[in-house]
């Protein structure tokens, strides 16, 4: 079973929105890397889904998505679209993991990361 590992909030204005969710919950908010700031939503003794707040692109350019880790993201992006999900970015490779985006049936963006080795 894939289980959610994260969420990406996407914003115009990135900074304004990690001072908020800073100021307003309390979540750590880390220095920006590649235009991404890593967010730590709680510590080790709670179970706590961590994510992180971008600039969103011009096809996403605001909103939530959740990261869902699976064991093999091609497989998983083809019975995604087999069922009726639209591929938004393709799969993309980073230092220890792919990831992508799509959009399910009903418009709900959403990424898939498939860690390394």
């Amino acid at each position: 079973m894939a289980k959610v590992t994260g969420f990406e909030l996407n914003s115009q204005e990135p900074e304004k929105a990690a001072e908020f969710y800073s100021n307003v919950f309390g979540w750590e908010i880390e220095e920006p890397n590649w235009g991404y700031w890593p967010v730590k939503t709680g510590n080790d003794q709670n179970q706590a889904v961590n994510g992180g707040i971008s600039k969103g692109p011009k096809d996403y350019p605001h909103g939530t998505r959740i990261q869902i880790e699976v064991e093999s993201i091609d497989e998983s992006i083809s019975l995604a679209t087999e069922n009726g999900a639209t591929v938004v970015r393709d799969k993309m490779e980073f230092d220890d993991f792919y990831l992508a985006y799509l959009v399910d049936p009903v418009g709900l963006g959403f990424g898939l990361i498939q860690k390394k080795g």
